[in-house]
């Protein structure tokens, strides 16, 4: 345990005693204290620069540096309620944006990934950790979610009966429905009857033990287990470092793909991507088209005089 440890806990007792849920600050402040005894043992004053590194470090992804941004933010308020000196983030500050590469899975890589996934084990954390993944990973790829998107999934939002699901914890909190293939939605059937056992009341299609959805830690590091494990061919090159949010990558690329090789009008079904992924601009689907394979580029589906005329933002992405 850090310096910090025994003011977490007083800070959570707290909030605790007040009637707050200690998710989701207990868990940021678990990975905060754990943060600081690996790279600050010594440290014990939340300084400005302690802060700023804690929420800026390179493993976030944007949106968990907003929930370190308020957590921190809170501890920090707490400390100086109690008379030690703390420095408190302003209220306007934003996260850095890591720029990350997409990581373009491989069919050999997503049959490999999903081998593995399907042959985790259990946690003592997380004793149904083993029968979620494979839905909760399978689920992000083939409806192509952010990985929020499929972990904060409420169950009624899924009609079981239709394959549509409702995204509603969505960036810039723009809702769409999706709807699963006809494999999928058999997958997430059979999936519900045995989450309605272990589940109980907890409104989430992916619970966690906690009575909450799975924490994003506990996802990324599943998956991220499941991929150091996963077998490849002794000629695949070495594995690179990759995201959950890289299922949604490939799922987009993998529409292109198909339309290419249909021969499809990628001007007239990009918008049908654009509502689909729930993206902003159609600029953001376009950026996808960069991305692909060279050889996939010289199709004559691809116009790129016009196409760089229109999606000048997809270049600068």
């Amino acid at each position: 345990m850090s310096k910090f440890a025994d003011r977490i806990q007083a800070f959570l007792d707290f909030r605790k005693s007040r009637g707050f849920k200690e998710n989701p600050y207990s868990q940021q402040l678990s990975y905060f204290d754990q943060w600081c005894m690996k790279k600050f043992p010594e440290e014990g004053m939340l300084s400005k620069e302690l802060v700023f590194q804690w929420v800026n470090d390179a493993a976030s992804t944007l949106s968990d540096g907003q929930r370190k941004i308020n957590c921190i933010r809170q501890f920090a308020n707490y400390l100086c309620a109690i008379g030690e000196e703390a420095y408190i983030l302003p209220g306007k500050y934003k996260p850095q944006k890591n720029e990350t590469t997409p990581y373009i899975f491989s069919d050999e890589e997503v049959t490999a990934l999903f081998q593995a996934i399907d042959n985790l084990p259990p946690t003592n954390s997380e004793p149904f950790l083993h029968i979620i993944c494979p839905v909760l990973f399978r689920l992000t790829y083939s409806c192509g979610l952010r990985p929020n998107e499929s972990r904060e999934l409420l169950t009624e939002n899924v009609n079981l009966k239709t394959g549509e699901i409702l995204i509603t914890h969505t960036k810039k909190n723009k809702e769409r429905y999706v709807v699963m293939s006809d494999d999928m939605l058999a997958v997430v059937r059979r999936y519900d009857k045995r989450r309605r056992m272990f589940g109980q009341e907890n409104p989430y299609f992916f619970p966690s033990a906690s009575g909450e959805c799975l924490s994003s830690h506990t996802v990324y590091a599943a998956f991220n287990r499941a991929w150091s494990n996963a077998v490849f061919q002794e000629d695949t090159p070495r594995k690179a470092r990759v995201r959950v949010y890289d299922l949604r990558h490939r799922f987009a690329s993998a529409c292109l793909c198909r339309w290419i090789a249909q021969r499809e009008n990628l001007f007239a079904m990009l918008p049908y991507l654009s509502q689909y992924m729930g993206h902003n601009t159609l600029a953001e689907t376009a950026y996808y088209i960069h991305i692909l394979p060279e050889n996939l580029l010289r199709t004559t589906s691809i116009n790129w005089a016009i196409f760089d005329e229109m999606f000048q933002e997809a270049k600068k992405k």
